[in-house]
């Protein structure tokens, strides 16, 4: 911020009764307290009661408020307003409001007041404050407003001031942590940066219909057309940074901390209980109470923190910002020499390196710059120069540049040209762009007012003042439409209102052709299938409200989507990815559950309190028809066979154990048809191994994807991810062992084969070993994809005998004897898991014959033979 103006010396530089000139009767009053004491209002009376006085802000809004006020009192003729961007000053004002950077020091005045007058302690602007604490004083009187902590130093440092304790007119109560969307109405929530800001005010936006916007970074204009929004109930939150806790009055009823931390220019750190009470007592003004708390992700307040800023109890301030303000303009050195002078009290401290003696030092050490300051008015023009307020805050060396620039004009051509000015302004009379450009552009038209309202330093002062004004507006302007149209929602904030008002069972509500659901005009959901999908205003009570009336639009809607399902296309139901639900308008409408067989699954629709018993009826009427239609014509080819059987009571059992298992059955052992059964079935497109019988047709991706949804739907699970049709074998537990037997992944031991490649490569390696062992082919593992160390196991698993080599006499020589294997036929029982080994006969002595009737228990010839005894 700015240094000290032009105007060191005259009658207001020393504290009053140490040669300033003034009466012995004045007075010099400091009047502390809590927010909401009216000290503010206090002082623009005692001001306004004078003949003449001058007040000074920490904040331009604070002075451009109050300015409006003393006008609103005495007329524009007798009031001025004097900014580093503004200066209103009427020939005949006799009254000031001013930033404290702006007070006009060399004017005499019979009032004279500082407000926040503990920003005396502020690392950045605290210099400032102290100057004004020790020397600028009223002919009559003089009054400092501010905060108790500062009671202790006031006294030290102003000798026989007069200190007066003004209470708190309300009470002002913690009120703990609260959900952001569930905060009162008339609520302000306070963040410390402004992606915090914008995150909260979009979700204000979406859950509660919107809020205004305030940061120190907008303009008045801009400031107060938002305030207005709040103020004029247009909205019912206000999200702010702390730039709400210097003054600003508006109607908040609660004060929300989305966080107690903040970035003070050099770290981030956390709030101290001074600073919470400045913002928090914002809440309550007059003689209303208020309460404070937190939301969103910021932790609670602890109870000791909470109870200091209820009850007002703060550390008192130790140490007070300084720097000198009497200045050696006699050469550039001298002058930093006496800015950086040590502090003549232990008291008194120096606070963080400002940006105008960072821009003194790096000019005055230009190589371009230094040939300018030859005499001590150049160096006063310097210094004056180096105070441009930093508004922009770039964090380059861009703004020291400018200051040099100005500077250089100012010595070379003795004004700033207009070509310069014209050229700066045109830029900012852009308004495209996005919230953050503006606001930046904002903050470089304030540097460019802050130059045209140094009136020594351009030619018609008054013409650029009027241009920068119209480039501010225009600006202000936009960027107040952008925050409004981001952040607000009119309608939702007339909505909830109505809600908040208990009028919710009159609010009208329909459902657009889109499937949207409207109340009130206000979109609060959409039909999605059969649901109701909430939109983003159902939260918490209000949200239950909005749903009630979207129910009554959607309860006439229901029976008209109910008829469209039912006469709606096959192609527009579908199975979900996991087989688990049917899915209608991209929704789920049904849960499936085990039929009767693998092939007759029922549909159980879900709950609805939308639907009544007989729209379910109709519902699953019409996807039980769909689901034996997908099954149908997705195996087909399981269908023809059994039809193509019906008349062949020697194939009907075995057709009907192939339809049971869903094209793929156990073959047991000792019944494998006769050889003409066998042409037949291969005519219908059955093969018979040594293991099974399936559909090869069956097994093709199609089929196959619905044959996965099947049998996880009779095992009642969820479908895992089938494997590829690439894969050929697959690790034991890659999928649930239950659903890997029915979908015909054989188990061979160390993995498991899919059964048509199993049966493929018995029937191979029971031609080879028909006659005698063979030793194990060489390339079996890759045609397999195994690792070869596997193959022995995996053999094993197959039902090939495995024969291993003898080990090699000591003094035999030659290549080892290689792993023999040979196909040994299914006999006797059926062996379970693929791990019983089937009984070896001797060498020589023929097979068992086998009977039908010795067949497994659960075999249709079993029952057979059981018609047959009782016969």
């Amino acid at each position: 911020m700015t240094g000290v103006p032009k105007g060191t010396g005259g009658p207001y530089r020393a504290a009053a009764g140490q040669g300033s000139g003034l009466p012995s009767d004045t007075t010099v009053r400091a009047v502390l307290g809590p927010t909401n004491t009216g000290k503010t209002h206090l002082a623009i009376e005692r001001l306004l009661s004078h003949g003449s006085g001058i007040i000074g802000f920490p904040l331009r809004l604070l002075a451009r408020e109050n300015y409006d006020r003393m006008v609103a009192r005495k007329g524009a003729q007798a009031v001025a307003l004097i900014t580093g961007e503004e200066k209103i000053v009427p020939p005949n004002a006799r009254w000031f409001s001013c930033t404290v950077e702006a007070m006009p020091l060399d004017r005499r005045v019979e009032f004279v007041a500082v407000d926040e007058i503990q920003l005396c302690a502020d690392p950045d602007r605290g210099h400032i404050f102290t100057d004004r604490l020790l020397h600028a004083r009223g002919t009559a009187e003089t009054m400092f407003l501010g905060a108790d902590t500062i009671r202790n130093l006031i006294r030290r440092l102003v000798p026989g001031i007069e200190i007066e304790h003004r209470p708190r007119l309300s009470q002002l109560t913690h009120a703990g942590g609260c959900k952001l969307t569930r905060l009162p109405p008339r609520s302000a929530i306070v963040a410390f940066s402004a992606s915090e800001v914008y995150a909260i005010a979009e979700l204000l936006r979406r859950r509660r219909g919107g809020c205004a916007i305030v940061m120190g970074q907008l303009s008045p204009r801009t400031r107060n057309a938002q305030v207005a929004l709040y103020q004029e109930k247009e909205v019912d939150y206000l999200v702010a940074t702390d730039a709400i806790g210097m003054g600003l009055n508006m109607d908040v009823n609660h004060v929300a901390f989305a966080s107690l931390s903040k970035f003070d220019g050099t770290r981030v750190r956390p709030l101290n209980a001074g600073e919470i009470a400045q913002v928090a007592g914002r809440a309550g003004r007059g003689l209303r109470d208020g309460t404070f708390g937190t939301t969103g992700t910021c932790p609670p307040l602890h109870e000791e923190l909470a109870e200091a800023v209820e009850e007002h109890r703060f550390d008192p301030l130790t140490r007070l910002a300084w720097r000198n303000s009497t200045l050696d303009f006699s050469s550039a050195p001298a002058l930093l020499a006496s800015l950086n002078q040590a502090s003549p009290r232990p008291e008194l401290v120096a606070g963080h390196e400002a940006s105008d003696v960072l821009a003194l030092s790096a000019l005055a050490a230009s190589t371009e710059i230094r040939p300018l300051i030859h005499s001590r008015a150049a160096t006063r023009l310097l210094w004056e120069s180096c105070q441009i307020p930093d508004f922009r805050k770039l964090g380059d060396d861009s703004h020291i540049r400018l200051c040099g620039r100005i500077f250089t004009h100012l010595m070379t051509d003795g004004r700033i040209p207009a070509a310069w000015m014209e050229n700066q302004i045109t830029h900012f009379f852009q308004t495209e762009g996005t919230i953050d450009s503006l606001m930046q552009r904002l903050a470089g038209i304030r540097v460019c007012s802050y130059v045209a309202a140094r009136t020594g330093w351009i030619t018609n002062a008054a013409h650029w003042q009027a241009r920068t004004r119209e480039a501010e507006d225009r600006l202000s302007d936009i960027l107040h439409e952008q925050l409004t149209a981001r952040f607000v929602d009119r309608r939702a904030t007339t909505l909830i209102r109505r809600l908040d008002e208990g009028g919710h069972d009159s609010l009208l509500s329909a459902v657009t052709a889109q499937g949207n659901v409207v109340v009130e005009g206000h979109e609060v959901g959409r039909i999605a299938g059969l649901d109701l999908i909430a939109g983003d205003h159902t939260d918490a009570e209000d949200g239950r409200l909005l749903m009630r009336a979207a129910r009554r639009a959607v309860r006439s809607e229901i029976p008209r989507r109910v008829a469209l399902l039912v006469g709606d296309d096959d192609r527009q139901f579908a199975f979900s990815a996991d087989g688990t639900h049917v899915i209608w308008q991209g929704m789920p409408i049904a849960r499936m559950q085990p039929g009767s067989t693998i092939l007759s699954p029922r549909p159980q629709v879900l709950d609805n309190p939308l639907l009544d018993n007989a729209q379910r009826e109709r519902i699953r009427g019409r996807l039980q028809s769909w689901i034996s239609q997908v099954v149908h014509e997705h195996l087909a080819p399981l269908f023809a066979v059994q039809a193509a059987v019906a008349g062949t009571p020697e194939l009907r059992g075995l057709v009907h154990r192939l339809v049971e298992g869903a094209g793929i059955a156990p073959l047991p052992r000792g019944e494998r048809p006769r050889p003409d059964m066998l042409r037949r079935l291969r005519q219908l497109g059955i093969r018979v191994g040594h293991y099974s019988l399936f559909m090869p047709a069956i097994l093709k991706e199609r089929p196959l994807r619905l044959r996965g949804w099947l049998v996880a739907i009779s095992l009642n699970m969820a479908c895992p991810p089938l494997p590829a049709m690439s894969r050929i074998t697959l690790a034991p537990d890659a999928l649930p062992a239950p659903f890997l037997d029915r979908m015909g992944w054989l188990d061979a031991g160390p993995v498991r084969i899919r059964l048509d490649i199993a049966e493929k490569f018995i029937l191979e390696l029971a031609r080879m070993t028909r006659h005698a062992p063979i030793p194990l082919p060489a390339l079996l593992a890759s045609r397999l994809g195994v690792r070869r160390e596997m193959l022995p196991a995996l053999m094993k698993g197959l039902d090939m005998r495995v024969y291993h080599p003898r080990p090699m006499a000591a003094d035999s020589y030659g290549p080892p004897a290689p792993l023999m294997i040979r196909f040994q036929p299914r006999t006797g029982e059926n062996r379970k898991d693929n791990t019983t080994r089937a009984p070896r006969r001797k060498a020589g002595r023929p097979p068992p014959v086998t009977s039908a009737r010795a067949t497994r228990p659960d075999s249709p010839f079993a029952a057979l033979a059981t018609l047959f005894k009782r016969s």
